[in-house]
């Protein structure tokens, strides 16, 4: 427990060490995700045919046990389904696995991700406004466990390139310092989507088919 504790406080001390490119990144990805919804609103057909995609792979794609969870009612098999999604494919292999061989790319696919979570989810239709009303907090809540992830790649790159901003002497032991911090950034990672997780299958199981027109 003292361990849990030490890490997490170690965790926490990163987020406040690199307050200004954490402020940064949030300005950036909810601005891209508002953005992008304006710029949607006057394109609906760039909507209809991205959420075409996006149903696809959850019907016949590898996320279609996912679906499946939420379709069936299924409360704790959904939120530990999206987690381990989530957490394992949305943050370490897309935006953690890429910045370990080139420096700070999970920032810019986490900015990719912003902008399309804009097109997607603009409320255009009375479905999806319907939706968006409960559904806006686990894009906040998601979004900053994204944003977390990034903060993490932003960690390891800065070690990287600036050895001596984490009291190493070579690029090389910057990488080190600066994954091991990344790694940490990443316990709050695991437990902002862990909140997201039970959140979003609460609100899409039981509170969205109440607000369908």
């Amino acid at each position: 427990m003292a361990t849990l504790t030490r890490w997490f406080g170690h965790a926490l001390l990163l987020v406040r060490r690199h307050k200004r490119p954490y402020i940064i990144i949030n300005i950036v990805y909810y601005g891209l995700v508002a953005a992008s919804m304006v710029y949607v609103a006057g394109h609906p057909a760039l909507q209809e045919a991205l959420l075409g995609q996006v149903a696809l792979s959850f019907t016949e794609g590898p996320l279609a046990g996912v679906s499946e969870a939420y379709a069936g009612g299924h409360v704790f098999q959904a939120i530990a389904l999206t987690f381990l999604v989530n957490f394992f494919l949305g943050s370490v292999l897309v935006l953690l696995a890429p910045s370990l061989l080139i420096p700070f790319a999970g920032l810019g696919i986490g900015l990719i991700r912003a902008t399309l979570w804009g097109l997607l989810l603009a409320p255009t239709t009375p479905e999806l406004q319907a939706a968006m009303i409960p559904h806006s907090l686990t894009l906040v809540v998601e979004g900053q466990g994204y944003i977390l992830a990034m903060l993490a790649v932003w960690v390891l790159g800065h070690a990287f390139v600036s050895p001596s901003s984490v009291g190493a002497a070579s690029r090389g032991a910057g990488y080190v310092r600066g994954l091991k911090d990344a790694c940490s950034v990443f316990l709050l990672v695991a437990v902002v989507l862990a909140v997201a997780a039970v959140y979003e299958a609460l609100e899409v199981i039981y509170l969205v088919p109440l607000l369908m027109p």
